[in-house]
């Protein structure tokens, strides 16, 4: 109790964020700092509740959407654990989607919309997908779970020539790529070591600085033109990318 208390940041009654968002994003923290390993207990709600200076009510709800992310499992009569982080093998040489990459290996993918809008391409854009600039682009911002647990943060941009409207997507981008007979056939994928940022890290759940791997992706159509781009950030303790090589 005493390590977990002393790395929890004063709860501030007067602050902009309800007391339970700070202590979920407190107690978020801890587990990404590895100040709580899985499997590791927490104090009872109680006791919480008694050393921060806030009621059980507090307590529950922060425990409760750390529950609803995977971050905490309850076991009747034991009480409240760092649930293990899953772990994935991720074929490189392999163009799936996150949540078929998921299914395979018996999980269940989840998004959160972080924003989606539609909007004039980059210059960064423009030379990725080789389109002409002032050309229509839609983006699409969401973080990615696995049983509840985030996993990674993509933002893919689309070619406006490939989807009808924003509001095409819905809970699958390459879903409505395949519907509308548009879904890549090939790609080429680009690896990069990061450190997250305190915003990445704070959607991921682990500390900030933490290691990250930033994964580029441009995913071509039958026809040879790129129809995405998508830039993931992945918790680097949670995946390993695979490739099989041949002679």
């Amino acid at each position: 109790m005493a390590p977990l208390i002393s790395h929890l940041p004063k709860l501030d009654p007067s602050g902009s964020l309800p007391l339970y968002v700070q202590l979920e994003r407190a107690l978020r923290q801890a587990i990404g700092a590895g100040v709580l390993g899985p499997d590791d207990s927490l104090p009872p709600e109680r006791e919480l509740a008694a050393r921060l200076g806030v009621s059980r009510i507090t307590v529950r709800k922060a425990l409760d959407a750390l529950a609803t992310d995977g971050l905490l499992i309850s076991r009747r009569g034991a009480g409240n654990f760092v649930a293990p982080a899953p772990h994935v093998e991720k074929q490189f040489g392999k163009l799936s989607s996150f949540s078929e990459d998921m299914r395979a290996r018996g999980l269940v993918p989840s998004s959160e919309w972080l924003r989606r809008s539609e909007g004039v391409v980059s210059a960064d854009e423009a030379l990725k997908l080789g389109l002409s600039p002032g050309s229509t682009v839609y983006r699409f911002h969401r973080l990615r779970r696995a049983d509840g647990r985030p996993m990674a943060i993509e933002t893919a941009t689309v070619v406006g020539s490939a989807l009808p409207a924003l509001d095409a997507v819905g809970d699958s981008l390459y879903q409505a790529l395949e519907a509308l007979g548009r879904r890549p056939v090939r790609a080429l994928q680009r690896l990069t070591a990061t450190l997250l940022d305190e915003e990445q890290a704070r959607l991921l759940a682990v500390a900030p600085g933490s290691a990250g791997l930033l994964v580029e992706r441009v995913g071509f159509g039958r026809d040879g033109r790129a129809i995405e781009r998508t830039v993931s950030v992945y918790r680097a303790d949670s995946f390993d990318f695979v490739a099989e090589l041949v002679t």
